[in-house]
């Protein structure tokens, strides 16, 4: 319950950006708390109606029950009337709590006793049963009941009514009782609402959790279907999931393919044509004609190692997403890199020295990409060296990481900054004389950062580049 609100706010979720909109079960938990809350209130309101209508139902039972006996006190005299006033009238209302209580008894247009100002109802009740009916006295709201009584009095037929009123403090008494137990109902019944709410979010959004786990604990090589057992209404997410699993992988297999073909189709044709510039130059005796061929050979070196580096480059981009990490020894790999290099570095009267002083060096990462950062580093210390220079390949263990370290005495750095030089096509200015693509560094920066390893490039006191390779160690 700590999620922002509802917003478009991107977040970074794996390797792609999401716009988050809020917490699904945030919004779930408010929704069965808006509901509780409807529901307690409605709770209330109907508990306080139920118990105003109680409250009313019981005084006018013992309203109508005292003003009964009132008038069945009535006893008619040769002179006028007699008003036996029982006392079981007023202990009857005084069950309802602590309220006033008015009388009054009128024969005919005549009050005989009582408080001759108190109202009278509209009409006459038929009969002997009580007619109920509201009135304010003395500014205070009365319930009152009125019974008629039909008397002999003097020879003739008269009607005798007798009206009791009560105030309405105890029948508000007792209502706002029972509603304040209501209102307690209502907020106990909320509060456990909250801890009901929370337990049935996480229950709904339980098989969501466990589709993302599981999904999440797979390697970069797992792309089979998800077969989670997931509720009905998961059905389609899943169906699509497994879909888009299954164009994924044959993306990536069909991608895996043109790269390789690629490499061959381009490198293939290149290497003939330099072979056969080669072969003509060599031929030929004419300065124009070995001009031109000179041109041409330069201009195949340039397009096959921009073509080559450029395969690999994209290479190395297809494997970053899906690294495939294994255990070898980086001291193998780089005195095989060195050997497969000296040829080249004879060709050019440059010497490779390699050190080896921690002897075998095992760690975990993706081979075909350490090979290929490694291999654009040796390239780039050859290919910038003077002749009858030397280029130093070191292999070291130091802080929990294996070091490689790549140094030569070449043109050096020429002001230019790692930052600078890793960009993707961009070279330095000192070494514009010299075929290249400017991916070299930009392969390594990108396998370093996807191996969890470092990699720093500065100037080599005394001159030169002095280029350092890390990775953790197993």
């Amino acid at each position: 319950m700590t999620d922002s609100p509802a917003r478009n706010r991107p977040a970074r979720l794996g390797s792609g950006r999401v716009a988050l909109t809020g917490s699904l079960r945030r919004k779930l938990v408010l929704q069965f708390l808006a509901v509780a809350a409807v529901v307690a209130v409605a709770l209330f309101f109907a508990v306080r109606v139920t118990a105003d209508r109680a409250a009313e139902a019981a005084q006018d039972a013992v309203l109508g029950a005292a003003t009964i006996a009132l008038s069945e006190g009535l006893r008619a005299e040769e002179d006028g009337l007699d008003l036996d006033l029982p006392p079981t009238t007023f202990s009857m209302l005084s069950a309802m709590g602590e309220d006033r209580v008015f009388y009054r008894v009128t024969l005919g247009s005549d009050t005989v006793t009582g408080y001759g100002d108190l109202p009278l109802p509209a009409t006459l009740p038929p009969g002997a049963l009580p007619e109920f009916y509201d009135a304010s006295y003395l500014d205070t709201p009365l319930r009152l009941a009125a019974v008629t009584r039909s008397m002999l009095v003097d020879g003739r037929q008269v009607t005798a009514l007798a009206v009791l009123g009560q105030t309405r403090f105890g029948q508000r008494a007792i209502a706002d009782s029972i509603a304040r137990r209501a209102a307690l109902l209502g907020v106990g019944f909320f509060l456990l609402a909250v801890p009901l709410s929370l337990w049935a979010a996480r229950s709904i959004l339980g098989p969501v959790g466990r589709v993302t786990e599981a999904v999440a604990r797979r390697g970069p090589h797992d792309l089979r279907p998800v077969n989670q057992s997931v509720p009905r209404e998961l059905g389609p997410l899943i169906g699509a999931l497994n879909g888009f699993i299954l164009r994924l992988r044959g993306a990536l297999s069909r991608t895996e393919t043109f790269i390789a073909e690629a490499a061959h189709h381009i490198r293939t044709p290149l290497s003939t044509v330099r072979t056969e510039a080669e072969i003509a130059l060599r031929q030929t005796q004419e300065e124009p004609t070995r001009v031109r061929l000179r041109s041409v050979i330069r201009s195949v070196e340039e397009s096959s190692r921009s073509a080559g580096q450029l395969l690999e480059h994209a290479l190395v981009l297809y494997r970053t997403d899906r690294v495939d990490r294994s255990e070898f020894d980086l001291a193998a790999v780089v005195t095989a890199l060195v050997e497969a290099f000296r040829p080249t570095a004879e060709l050019r009267d440059i010497a490779l020295a390699l050190d080896l002083r921690a002897g075998e060096v095992p760690v975990i990462g993706d081979r075909l990409m350490i090979e290929a950062a490694l291999r654009n580093l040796v390239d780039n210390a050859i290919k910038y060296s003077d002749a009858d220079g030397t280029v130093d390949v070191g292999l070291t263990v130091a802080d929990g990481s294996a070091q490689v370290t790549v140094s030569d005495r070449g043109r050096g750095l020429g002001g230019a900054s790692l930052a600078d030089l890793a960009t993707r096509f961009r070279r330095g200015g000192n070494v514009t004389d010299v075929v290249g693509s400017g991916l070299g560094l930009t392969i390594v920066t990108e396998v370093a950062e996807a191996s969890g390893g470092r990699f720093s490039l500065s100037p080599r006191d005394g001159g030169g580049t002095c280029a350092v390779f890390s990775l953790p160690l197993r």
